[in-house]
C-alpha cells in the first residue's frame, strides 16, 4: 500500500510572529526560509504583503533564494465590501509578492460576518467568491483558509458548508478549516472534518488549529486521520495567545508513528536543529520540555530508568532519538547509579569500567559535589570538566591570578559595573578591563577581551542564560548561591554551574567552566 503523502505548511513567518515576544528581521526571515525549504516543507507562509513595508521587503529578496522544495505563500484577506477585487489595495498588495501561492482567509462564522464585518451573510459569500476567482483566473494556487470555522459549523453548519462550496466553486485548491478560537475539541474536529471531506472530494482539505486549550497537536492529527490532507502550523508552536500547532511534534507524530509522508524521511534528522535556529533568531530560550525536539526529550535521570534503556532504549523510548535529530541524556545527579556515571566518565576515557576505581570515586565526587549545592543534570558540561580533571584528561588553557569588580551606583553613564582581571597563558600574564552591564557582563567582557588574543575561537560563543538559585534561604543574604549558566557557539548549546556564597564568585566559576568547556571541544580536537 502507497505512503499518503500529506502537504506541510508552515505559518512561523506570518501566524508565529503574532505571538507575544516574537519578531523576525528581514534577514532572519530570509535564513528561516531556506532552513525550511531544506527541512521539506511544502508550503512556507512568509507574510502580509499589504500589512507592512517589512513582509513587502522580504518577497522582493526572497525570489532570489532558489529554494529546492517549498513554494512562498502569501496572505491576504478577501477584498473589503464595496471595493472592487481588482481596485483593492490588499489584494494589489498581495499581487505585488509575485508568489505563485495565495492564501486568502474569509469568515466562516456568521457571528462575524453580522458583528466584525458589518455585512450580511450573501455580501460575505460574494467576496469570497470574487477574490477567489480573480487571484485562481490569474493563474494562481488558491488556498482559502475558511477562519472560524470549526466554531461556525457549530453555530449554523448549513452556512459554513456553503461558504466552503463558494471558494471551491470560485477555483480555490485547499480549503483549510481554521479553528482560529483553538477551542475546539480532538473529536469535534474528526466528525466535522470527515463530514468536510465526503462533502468535498475534489479539493485538498486541510486544518489549521491553535492551541487556547492545549489540544492544537491534537486536533491536527485527529483532522488528518479524519481525511484531511494539508496542515497548517509554526515551528515551535509560535502564535498569538497560546500559539499555534507545533510542526515540531505533529511531523514526527504523522510521519513516525502513523506511517504518512510528511517530509522526505532524510531530512527529519535535522528538525531539532531547524527548532533550534528558529529559537535562536526569535532570541527565545527553547522550551526544552518539547517532545521529539526538547534536550529533555530523551533524558533519563531515575537510576532504574537509566540501567532499563542501557539494556535496551525501547523501555523508556517511544523512538530512538536519532531520527529526528536529538540525542539521548543520562542526568548526573545523587540518584545516579555506575551505569549513569560510566556513560558520562567513558565520553573522556572509553577504557574505563563499569566497577573500576576511577567510576566509584566519580560517583563519590559527584555525592560529594551535590551535596556541596551543584546541580549537574542542567550543567553536564562542568560535570565533563569534573571528570577531565579527576582522570587527567583536562588541559588547563589558562589560569586566574585575580579578579575585581566594581559596582557603581546610581549609575552616572550607560554601565553599572567594571571589572579588571589577571589571568596567565602559556605563562604569559595578561591583564585586561571591561565594563558591563552589571558585574557578571563586565567580568564576561574582560574575559573575553584578556583570552581572544590566545583563542580567537572566544568570539564565537556568546552567553544565552543566566540563573540564579538561592540554597539556603535559611540564612538570608548569607546564603549559599548557585548559578546556572548555557553558553552557544551558533552550533551547540551548553551549560555550566558554579556555587559560592558570594554571586559574583559563583557567576565566575559558571563563566569559567563555559569557557573551558569550549576550549576543551575545540582545541582538544
Amino acid at each position: 500500500m502507497p505512503v499518503q503523502k500529506l502537504y506541510v505548511y508552515d505559518s512561523t513567518l506570518r501566524d508565529g510572529t503574532q505571538g507575544e515576544g516574537i519578531s523576525f528581521s528581514v534577514d532572519d526571515k530570509l535564513k528561516i526560509v531556506k532552513a525550511l525549504d531544506q527541512l521539506g516543507m511544502d508550503y512556507i507562509e512568509a507574510g502580509n504583503p499589504g500589512s507592512n513595508p517589512k513582509d513587502m521587503e522580504f518577497f522582493q529578496r526572497a525570489h532570489r533564494l532558489g529554494l529546492s522544495h517549498a513554494k512562498i505563500a502569501a496572505f491576504g484577506s478577501t477584498h473589503r465590501i464595496g471595493i472592487r477585487v481588482e481596485e483593492d489595495p490588499n489584494i494589489q498588495a498581495v499581487l505585488s509578492a509575485g508568489t505563485q501561492v495565495v492564501t486568502i482567509f474569509g469568515k466562516a462564522w456568521d457571528l462575524h460576518v453580522h458583528e466584525v464585518l458589518n455585512a450580511s451573510l450573501a455580501d460575505n459569500l460574494e467576496i469570497i467568491r470574487s477574490t477567489v476567482c480573480y487571484l485562481s483566473g490569474l493563474g494562481k494556487e488558491v488556498i482559502f483558509d475558511a477562519e472560524h470555522f470549526y466554531d461556525g459549523y457549530k453555530n449554523n453548519p448549513g452556512y459554513a458548508m456553503q461558504v466552503l462550496k463558494t471558494a471551491a466553486g470560485a477555483g480555490a485548491k485547499t480549503l483549510c478549516l481554521c479553528d482560529t478560537n483553538g477551542a475546539a475539541f480532538p473529536d469535534e474536529i474528526a466528525k466535522v472534518t470527515q463530514s468536510v471531506c465526503t462533502a468535498f472530494q475534489n479539493v485538498r482539505i486541510g486544518i489549521h488549529c491553535h492551541n487556547d486549550v492545549g489540544m492544537a497537536v491534537a486536533g491536527t492529527v485527529m483532522g488528518v486521520l479524519s481525511g484531511a490532507v494539508h496542515f497548517q502550523g509554526t515551528m515551535n508552536g509560535f502564535g498569538e495567545r497560546c500559539g499555534n500547532a507545533n510542526l515540531c511534534t505533529i511531523i514526527p507524530n504523522l510521519q513516525l508513528k502513523r506511517g504518512y509522508s510528511c517530509i522526505p524521511p532524510e531530512r527529519l534528522e535535522t528538525l531539532k536543529a531547524t527548532s533550534r535556529l528558529v529559537y535562536e533568531l526569535a532570541n527565545l530560550v527553547p522550551d526544552e520540555r518539547k517532545p521529539y525536539v526538547g534536550a529533555m526529550a530523551f533524558a533519563h535521570k531515575g537510576g532504574m530508568h537509566i540501567d532499563a534503556v542501557h539494556k535496551n532504549p525501547v523501555t523508556f523510548e517511544h523512538i530512538h532519538p536519532e531520527l529526528v535529530g536529538n540525542q539521548r541524556r543520562f542526568l548526573m545527579s545523587e540518584m545516579s547509579g555506575r551505569s549513569t556515571i560510566l556513560s558520562a566518565v567513558q565520553k573522556v576515557d572509553q577504557t574505563i569500567e563499569r566497577d573500576s576505581e576511577e567510576t566509584k570515586e566519580v560517583l563519590a565526587e559527584l555525592k560529594k559535589l551535590e551535596n556541596e549545592g551543584y546541580q549537574f543534570e542542567a550543567a553536564e558540561s562542568s560535570f565533563e570538566l569534573v571528570i577531565r580533571k579527576m582522570l587527567g584528561k583536562y588541559t588547563p588553557y589558562f589560569a586566574l591570578e585575580q579578579f575585581k569588580v566594581l559596582s557603581i551606583s546610581p549609575n552616572p553613564a550607560n554601565y553599572t559595573s567594571s571589572a579588571m582581571i589577571k589571568i596567565m597563558v602559556d605563562g604569559k600574564s595578561e591583564v585586561t578591563a571591561a565594563e558591563g552591564d552589571g558585574p557578571v557582563n563586565a567580568l564576561d567582557k574582560a574575559l573575553r577581551k584578556a583570552l581572544e588574543r590566545f583563542y580567537p575561537e572566544i568570539g564565537k560563543m556568546r552567553l544565552i542564560d543566566f540563573k540564579v538559585r538561592v540554597l539556603d534561604g535559611k540564612s538570608a543574604t548569607a546564603s549559599r548561591i548557585r548559578v546556572l549558566i548555557e553558553s552557544t557557539d551558533g552550533e551547540e548549546n551548553w551549560s555550566t554551574v558554579g556555587v559560592s556564597r558570594d554571586i559574583v564568585e559563583a557567576s565566575w566559576l559558571a563563566l569559567v567552566d563555559s569557557v573551558e568547556y569550549m576550549l576543551q571541544k575545540t582545541r582538544g580536537k
